[in-house]
């Protein structure tokens, strides 16, 4: 007699268009995006399937941290550098020879979170290059300043992704590779991006070697 399949979870998302004008930030969605947005989804969503809830709390913690750290600091850059623009009376905006626009699937709250953080790390961009553009900032002002920023959000993807990777070696630990199997062709079905997931054992314990830039 056949084995029943058992039926996929039917979880809630919401897809989006945006559109990202600058270069960097564009590299940043590029290169970073699809993994990041695997990586939280596993954290936020699959790993409660086959973690424990305490210690997968506290990876969300520090994941939540993270980002909230490079948030609020992008923040208070944007809004040195629009006082600047203020100072300057410039108020225009450049336009952009290829501006990208891109779907993006919101699968958790933490994907919402890092999809604000690239639309405002573009939008502090635009800033930078008007500056540059006016002739306020010189050619290495604005070079330092983009390339800072670009780093500082790919850093963060990979330092998100690396807190996964280690969630999935435990979970092998942990002989959860069937339950591991199922979730990931869940989320492969969600993301068009491949999912990087497994479960947590230890994990808490284990953030400080993933989160050192």
């Amino acid at each position: 007699m056949a084995e029943a399949r058992s039926r996929a979870y039917s979880r809630p998302a919401f897809d989006r268009r945006i559109t990202i004008q600058s270069e960097q930030a564009q590299r940043v969605f590029e290169r970073e995006f699809p993994r990041v947005v695997s990586a939280l989804y596993a954290i936020d969503v699959i790993l409660r399937i086959i973690g424990d809830n305490k210690e997968i709390d506290e990876v969300e913690s520090v994941v939540g941290a993270m980002i909230g750290e490079c948030a609020k600091d992008l923040q208070n850059e944007k809004a040195r550098i629009d006082k600047v623009r203020e100072d300057n009376g410039i108020t225009s905006l450049p336009r952009y020879t290829h501006p990208e626009q891109v779907e993006v699937r919101i699968v958790s709250p933490q994907v919402a979170q890092f999809v604000a953080l690239l639309q405002k790390m573009d939008e502090l961009m635009i800033s930078l290059d008007a500056l540059w553009l006016c002739g306020v900032l010189s050619n290495k002002q604005r070079s330092d300043g983009v390339y800072q920023w670009q780093q500082r959000l790919l850093r963060l993807g990979r330092r998100i992704v690396a807190i996964e990777r280690r969630a999935r070696t435990s979970a092998g630990k942990r002989g959860k590779e069937a339950e591991v199997r199922e979730a990931t062709t869940e989320s492969e079905a969600i993301q068009s991006a491949p999912t990087d997931l497994e479960g947590s054992v230890n994990l808490a314990s284990n953030l400080n070697s993933d989160i050192v830039d």
